[in-house]
């Protein structure tokens, strides 16, 4: 009876172990790079026209969790508080959701549960091209080709 106690737990401790081994592997790579806050360095987007945006940058905020929760928010300067689109109302941009990463595309999706835009965002998928430079910023691609905008973070 002894040795059949001791190996249930020899198993289990296994099990635990193994499980562990998984959940350190699941967390590990580029989702596991994303974690934590970034601030915002700049938003490269060109006019209509091909010329850079003249548009004053705005602050921000970046937030993924651990445990795939992301949280995003940006304020444009007075000047351009007028600003609204899709991303943005009264220039004033924030969402937050779920996300998933495919590292062997490089695609980061934020699926968006709420949006101060609303409707226009709430319940969609948001597919990302990511890339971590050498000096180990973020930048964040639309994967949409009608979007020609780049977003550059820094890790606080």
């Amino acid at each position: 009876m002894k040795a059949l106690y001791c190996g249930a737990i020899a198993f289990v401790l296994a099990i635990a172990s193994l499980a562990q081994t998984l959940s350190v592997k699941n967390h590990s790579g580029d989702r596991e790079k994303l974690i934590g806050a970034w601030r915002l360095v700049r938003i490269d987007s060109p006019e209509p026209d091909g010329k850079p945006s003249t548009t004053p940058q705005p602050k921000g905020m970046l937030l993924y969790t651990r445990d795939g929760h992301m949280s995003v928010q940006l304020m444009y300067p007075r000047a351009a508080t007028s600003q609204s689109n899709e991303y943005v109302q009264d220039g004033y941009e924030a969402s937050f959701g779920s996300y998933d990463v495919d590292q062997a595309t490089h695609t980061l999706t934020h699926h968006v549960q709420g949006s101060v835009t609303r409707d226009l965002l709430v319940g969609k998928d948001l597919p990302r091209i990511y890339q971590f430079t050498a000096d180990g910023h973020l930048i964040l691609r639309s994967a949409r080709a009608d979007e020609h905008w780049s977003v550059t973070w820094e890790h606080y």
